[in-house]
């Protein structure tokens, strides 16, 4: 990955990884929780040579600074859109990845102009139902007793499919540190904005650029269905499915991924 830049955005230090042109086409990734932005790295290999792709780590994540703000979605979408501010991005085809999704779909109702393109990982544009956000408020508490390693743990469980126990042992290792390596608080956090995010399903017919929504045939988190209901709510997308992939399509399938990437970004002007 490229060397790591610092930018203030918001009154928190935002560190991201920048490689390619700063004059070729902007693409943003935004990871999911509770990862970081070095889980885009062969992303930003892959595209050097013909973009300027960019990944940041949401505040709080990564080496970015948590401040002392409630955490939001809402909270994370301004952030990218002044982290966009401070490089000078005007537009900027994103890709987010799970909780990357929400932002990016949050930020885009806010400022539809600044949004060249839309990648849609492995993410949802409901919100929590009840249960789910019991389910979140419950592991707080849990994460607030116990630490993170069973958390951690069982979080593994979810986010991989079955086959990338043994197909991608170093990804579920690498995602496996990276969530203990997150601060519990900052956890406990974010897990509170998730679990309070309003829904995006009905600002997404408001979607006028080109959209590619990318989901794991084995994702147990935001499965197909999920994905295709954000395909038939948004003129002109396309889904792909990605075979005997989970929660983390980039990692668990690189190669299958990156092509639909590419050919995805040929498309936007």
């Amino acid at each position: 990955m490229s060397l790591e830049k610092k930018v203030k955005v918001n009154n928190v230090y935002i560190s991201y990884a920048e490689a390619g042109s700063p004059d070729a086409m902007p693409v943003i990734f935004i990871h999911g929780f509770p990862f970081s932005k070095a889980m885009w790295a062969g992303q930003l290999e892959i595209l050097k040579n013909d973009y300027r792709a960019i990944a940041y780590d949401v505040r709080g994540h990564g080496n970015s600074e948590a401040g002392a703000d409630d955490f939001s979605i809402g909270l994370f979408a301004d952030d990218l859109l002044a982290f966009m501010d401070e490089l000078q991005i005007q537009k900027a085809v994103v890709c987010g990845l799970s909780m990357g999704g929400y932002i990016v779909l949050n930020a885009i109702q806010k400022q539809p102009n600044r949004f060249t393109g839309l990648i849609l990982t492995d993410t949802q544009c409901g919100a929590d139902t009840h249960e789910g956000r019991e389910k979140r408020l419950k592991t707080i508490a849990f994460i607030q007793r116990n630490g993170l390693e069973i958390y951690a743990e069982e979080s593994l469980k979810n986010l991989f499919a079955p086959a990338s126990f043994q197909s991608q042992q170093e990804s579920v290792k690498f995602i496996h540190e990276t969530i203990l390596s997150t601060s519990a608080e900052v956890v406990c956090r974010t897990l509170l904005a998730l679990a309070n995010r309003k829904e995006s399903c009905s600002a997404l017919p408001m979607i006028k650029i080109p959209v590619r929504v990318i989901v794991g045939e084995k994702d147990k988190v935001t499965p197909p269905p999920v994905a295709q209901k954000m395909v038939d709510a948004i003129s002109g997308s396309k889904l792909v499915v990605i075979n005997e992939a989970g929660h983390i399509t980039n990692l668990e399938a690189p190669e299958v991924f990156n092509n639909h990437l590419l050919k995805f970004l040929g498309t936007v002007k």
